[in-house]
C-alpha cells in the first residue's frame, strides 16, 4: 500500500461475455491468498455477478465450517459519482489492493472509476469481435486501420491521468479464451494486438481459457486456488490453475512483483 492508499485494479470492456467478473473474482482470491487485505467493489447493482460469487463463497465457508481467503465487498449502494467516491475510499481504507468489476456496457461510473485506476485490466476474447472494441482492422490485410472509440477514450484517460497527478496507468489488455485449436487466428489477433499496443501503449498478457470449471465453481463460490475443498482435480484443472498464476504474475503488480510469491492453494 502506497502512501496509506490502495493499489486499485479496475476490469474494464464495454462489451459482456469477455470473463471480466471470472478474471477480477480470481484475482481477489488470489491476492487474499498471498495474504494481502483487498478490497472489492461490484459496479453492476443489476446483475451482481461479482457479489453473487462472494455470497456463494460465503455461504459455502458457513456450510462447511471453513475459512478461505476472502475480500472485503460490497455493491454500489448510490446513483451519483459522490456515491461512488465514497464507497471507493471507504472499501480501500487499510487495504493493500482494491479491485473494481465494471458492467459489461457503456457506464458512466466505470468511465469515472477507470480513471482512478493503477493497473486497468480490459479482458477480451481472442477474436476480432472482441478486438473491434479497442481497433479495427483491415478485412483482406487483418492489419490495424484505426483505433476504436474505447481505445481512444482510454487513451485520453491516461494522459489525463497522468497531466494531473503523474500517475501512469497501466493498461493491460487480457486475452482471455484463447483457441488453441486455430492457431491461425491466434496468430493474426495476436499481431493486431501487438500493432495496437504499440500505438496506445497498453500490455498484452495471456488470461484464461475457455473452460467449464469456471462456471461449475460459481454455485459455491470457490475458485481454482481453493484446491484442498474441490475434490480431485483433473488435468485440466490444474492446467487451469497455472493459467491464473501466470496471469496474475503477468499483471506485475507491487508487493507481488517485488517478491518471490505466488498465490499458494487453499488446503
Amino acid at each position: 500500500m502506497a502512501n496509506g492508499q490502495p493499489h486499485i485494479i479496475v476490469f474494464a470492456n464495454e462489451k459482456g461475455g469477455t470473463g471480466k467478473s471470472t478474471t477480477a473474482v480470481h484475482t481477489a482470491i488470489a491476492l487474499a491468498a498471498l495474504g494481502h487485505s483487498v478490497g472489492m467493489i461490484d459496479l453492476d447493482p443489476r446483475q451482481r455477478t461479482v457479489t453473487r460469487y462472494m455470497e456463494n463463497r460465503a455461504e459455502t465457508m458457513r456450510r462447511r465450517g471453513i475459512a478461505l481467503p476472502m475480500p472485503d465487498y460490497t455493491v454500489l449502494r448510490g446513483d451519483t459519482i459522490d456515491a461512488l467516491e465514497e464507497e471507493t475510499a471507504m472499501v480501500g481504507a487499510g487495504k493493500d489492493f482494491l479491485i473494481i468489476d465494471t458492467p459489461g456496457r457503456d457506464d458512466v461510473f466505470a468511465r469515472h472509476i477507470a480513471a482512478y485506476a493503477n493497473t486497468l485490466v480490459t479482458p477480451m476474447n481472442d477474436s476480432f469481435v472482441d478486438f473491434d472494441l479497442i481497433g479495427q482492422v483491415d478485412s483482406e490485410t487483418f492489419k490495424v486501420k484505426r483505433l476504436s472509440f474505447y481505445a481512444d477514450l482510454m487513451f485520453e484517460t491516461r494522459k489525463a491521468r497522468a497531466k494531473v497527478d503523474g500517475v501512469s496507468i497501466d493498461w493491460v489488455v487480457l486475452r482471455n479464451r484463447v483457441q488453441h485449436h486455430d492457431a491461425r487466428n491466434k496468430k493474426r489477433v495476436g499481431e493486431a494486438l501487438m500493432e495496437l499496443s504499440r500505438r496506445v501503449g497498453f500490455r498484452v498478457i495471456p488470461g484464461l481459457s475457455e473452460r467449464v470449471v469456471f462456471r461449475e465453481l460459481f454455485p459455491s463460490g470457490l475458485t481454482l486456488l481453493d484446491k484442498g475443498h474441490l475434490g480431485d482435480l483433473g488435468i485440466s484443472h490444474i492446467a487451469a490453475r497455472q493459467e491464473l498464476r501466470e496471469m496474475v504474475a503477468g499483471f506485475a503488480l507491487p508487493m507481488v512483483a517485488d517478491s518471490d510469491a505466488e498465490p499458494k492453494d487453499v488446503a
